[in-house]
C-alpha cells in the first residue's frame, strides 16, 4: 500500500512540475522576445533547475510544444463549439478568446519574421484556424458568399481590431464587442 501511494504521489509531483514549467514557458512566450526564452529563463520562472526542465520536457522546443498543446486545447474550448449563424454569440466567444489569449498572440505576431521559426509557425496556424472559424460561423448568414466577403470578415474579426479598440483606444470589453458585432453585421447584410 505504501509503495502504491508513493508512486502515485511521485506521478502527481511530476505532473505538477511539468505544469509549472509549461505555465512558466507560456508566461515568457506572452511577454518577452523568443530569443530571450532560454532553458535557464524557463527554469528560473518555474522555480526549478535547468536539469529538471530537460528531464520533464526534453528541450526548449519541448517546452514550446507543451505550451502549444495547452493553448490549442483552450482555443478549442473557447471557439470550437461556436454556433454557426449566431453572430452575437460568435463575436462574444471571439472577444473572450482575445481577452484570454491576446498577449500571447500579439507577442508572437510581433516576432513572426524573426530568427525563431516558432513564431511564424504559430501565427500561420492561428491565421488558418481564424479563417476556418470565420467561414464556419458566418457563412450561414452571408447574403453574398465569396472570397472577398470572407476576407472582409477575417479582417473585421482580426486580433488587431481587438487590439486597436481594447488596448490603443482603451474601449471596454462590451464596447469593443459592440463595435465588432456592428462591423460584422454590416458585412453580412451588405447588398
Amino acid at each position: 500500500m505504501t509503495r502504491t501511494y508513493a508512486m502515485g504521489n511521485r506521478a502527481a509531483q511530476a505532473s505538477q512540475t511539468r505544469d509549472r514549467i509549461t505555465v512558466a514557458t507560456e508566461l515568457l512566450l506572452s511577454s518577452v522576445p523568443l530569443t530571450n526564452i532560454t532553458l535557464q529563463a524557463i527554469a528560473e520562472r518555474a522555480g526549478v533547475t535547468v536539469q529538471t526542465v530537460l528531464r520533464h520536457m526534453g528541450s526548449r522546443d519541448g517546452c514550446f510544444t507543451a505550451v502549444g498543446e495547452r493553448v490549442a486545447g483552450r482555443v478549442h474550448a473557447q471557439l470550437g463549439d461556436t454556433e454557426p449563424g449566431n453572430v452575437s454569440n460568435a463575436i462574444s466567444d471571439l472577444m473572450a478568446h482575445y481577452e484570454a489569449e491576446g498577449p500571447l498572440v500579439l507577442n508572437l505576431l510581433a516576432q513572426e519574421n524573426g530568427e525563431d521559426p516558432l513564431a511564424s509557425e504559430a501565427v500561420q496556424t492561428g491565421r488558418a484556424y481564424h479563417r476556418a472559424w470565420v467561414e464556419r460561423c458566418f457563412e450561414p448568414k452571408l447574403a453574398h458568399p465569396g472570397q472577398t466577403t470572407i476576407d472582409a470578415l477575417v479582417a473585421t474579426t482580426d486580433i488587431y481590431v481587438w487590439k486597436l479598440l481594447r488596448k490603443d483606444l482603451r474601449r471596454s470589453a462590451d464596447d469593443t464587442k459592440a463595435v465588432v458585432i456592428h462591423m460584422t453585421q454590416s458585412l453580412l447584410e451588405a447588398p
